[in-house]
């Protein structure tokens, strides 16, 4: 059986070293258009731009493992089409090669602002893989002034390094609020008020009109107000979208991402998708996730079904973000939540947000509070019940809820 794997993702690293464990024999091959060994993109705006880790340590897998493994990886390759009736993908170094089982980890691509208003000036950055955060890096020298655009958890985790490497930080944000999309009031007022103890402007309801260029250059922000932020260079953060292009061209059902099922399979049985690119089935409704949790526990429930297993996966997602001394750690999804209770953890300086639908506990945003992030985590893993009531009484203890 051979399972080709399109991506150099986590989660197509999930998938290949959970099939090879299932299926001594079964031929393996990733196709990744990455150069070199795939790596973790989330330490990449944390750990990595801090330093604190190396280039080795944060690569999903040492070299050697692909060899023992007989995991086949072909990098600095493209795919350039599915031909889903002769089961074969064109590659761009003009090799075909066969498929029983095919799986889609493509991603997703940062968004960028259009060239019309200055996006593709030259010191205006994304952050999204090894070569813009070394690329970034290099820019993080004390004294340069950063604008991020956009107050999500990637601007503001990349504003939390520069700003520690003692560049002078604004975040405009076009929401009312940072975190709009993703966070309740109560944690954006957490984050707002920690970036601003280290001295990075935050401008919110900020309309942008455009990037400000000279001799091909960034040099500030125009608002719609008419104000004017300088700047040495941008980084835009402002979301990103599926890799879909591929099963779009293949004929594939796409809609916010590559549509699969509760087996992850998408509309061709034989063709499979896994991590960020992908759209499944989750309490009624179709989502697309990026976190490392759904990445990693996609590829082992689909390398699952491809041995023929039936796992539908149903995931309990769980999300992270570090900034300055703050480690932001969710447990669940918060989607369609209508109150928020918090609660101060047992640390100094500890707190969480609690997130329920009615009396449905749906997640928790757990600032420093990492006793209480495992505790929602066992909570939610094993269905247990969390009520507002006892979100609110400070006197329970939260873990007399697991027994």
């Amino acid at each position: 059986m051979k399972t080709l794997i399109i991506g150099g993702s986590h989660a197509a690293l999930s998938l290949a070293a959970d099939l090879r464990k299932l299926s001594p024999d079964a031929e393996i091959a990733v196709v990744s258009s990455d150069r070199g060994l795939p790596y973790q993109r989330p330490p990449l705006s944390k750990a990595f731009m801090s330093k604190k880790v190396t280039l080795e340590q944060i690569l999903l897998r040492p070299d050697d493992w692909y060899e023992t493994n007989k995991i086949g990886l072909r990098s600095g390759t493209t795919v350039k089409t599915i031909h889903r009736l002769a089961k074969t993908v064109d590659l761009s170094d003009g090799t075909v090669l066969t498929y029983d089982n095919l799986v889609l980890a493509t991603g997703a691509r940062p968004r960028r602002l259009p060239e019309a208003i200055g996006g593709n000036l030259e010191n205006v950055f994304v952050m999204r893989d090894l070569e813009d955060a070394l690329t970034l890096m290099d820019r993080m020298t004390e004294g340069a002034r950063l604008v991020v655009i956009g107050g999500g958890y990637i601007g503001l985790e990349a504003a939390s390094e520069a700003a520690k490497k003692g560049v002078t930080v604004t975040v405009v944000e076009a929401a009312d609020r940072i975190l709009k999309r993703v966070a309740c009031t109560e944690t954006a007022d957490d984050v707002r008020t920690l970036h601003q103890s280290h001295g990075v402007r935050i401008f919110e309801n900020a309309s942008i009109t455009r990037i400000v260029g000279e001799n091909g250059k960034a040099i500030g922000l125009e608002l719609s107000d008419g104000s004017f932020i300088a700047a040495d260079f941008v980084v835009t953060g402002i979301g990103v979208f599926p890799d879909t292009a591929l099963a779009e061209a293949a004929g594939l059902v796409v809609e916010n991402g590559i549509v699969v099922n509760g087996r992850l399979e998408t509309s061709d049985p034989s063709i499979y998708a896994i991590g960020d690119c992908a759209s499944f089935p989750y309490k009624g409704t179709m989502i697309r996730l990026e976190s490392v949790q759904n990445a990693h526990d996609m590829g082992i429930a689909a390398a699952e079904n491809i041995m023929g297993g039936n796992v539908a996966y149903k995931p309990v997602p769980w999300f992270w973000s570090d900034q300055f001394d703050l480690k932001l750690q969710i447990a669940g999804l918060n989607i369609g939540y209508d109150h928020v209770i918090s609660r101060p953890g047992a640390r100094e300086g500890a707190k969480s947000h609690f997130y329920f639908r009615g009396d449905e506990f749906l997640a928790a945003d757990c600032l420093n509070d990492g006793a209480t992030y495992m505790i929602c985590r066992r909570l939610l893993e094993g269905g247990k019940t969390l009520t507002r009531a006892q979100a609110d009484d400070h006197s329970l203890s939260l873990k007399t809820l697991l027994s």
